[in-house]
């Protein structure tokens, strides 16, 4: 990840969502990696869509909901990262790497959802 993208959440988004269809485009298609790599693409680009609406939300509720189900996405992103480490172990360290991205966006989107029930966000 670029530095000067580190800190635009937006293009962070959507930079992991890149780098893992790009993995998962790298990846055998089998009757065992398909519904992992289905799951795993569906969760990413869930996570740049959700953030995209909640920046052009109507109200702090709708913002702090997409912000919600960025967070669950990402944290799922992790599960399917996870098994995806054991079916294919020969690609251990891009899957860690992204497995780290799903970590850092799931405790930025914990802390804005903190934020919000803290009521230090008003939209």
């Amino acid at each position: 990840m670029k530095k000067e993208n580190k800190y635009n959440l937006e293009e962070r988004t959507a930079k992991f969502s890149e780098e893992t269809i790009k993995f998962c485009n790298s990846l055998k298609k089998d009757a065992l990696a398909l519904p992992l790599l289905t799951q795993l693409i569906r969760a990413v680009t869930s996570i740049g869509a959700n953030y995209t609406e909640a920046n052009g939300a109507s109200s702090k509720k709708d913002f702090a909901n997409k912000i919600f189900i960025c967070k669950k996405e990402a944290q799922e992103a992790k599960y399917w990262l996870r098994l995806l480490k054991t079916s294919h172990p020969e690609n251990k360290k891009k899957i860690e790497k992204l497995w780290n991205e799903a970590q850092e966006l799931t405790l930025i989107f914990q802390k804005i959802t903190s934020t919000i029930r803290n009521g230090a966000i008003t939209k």
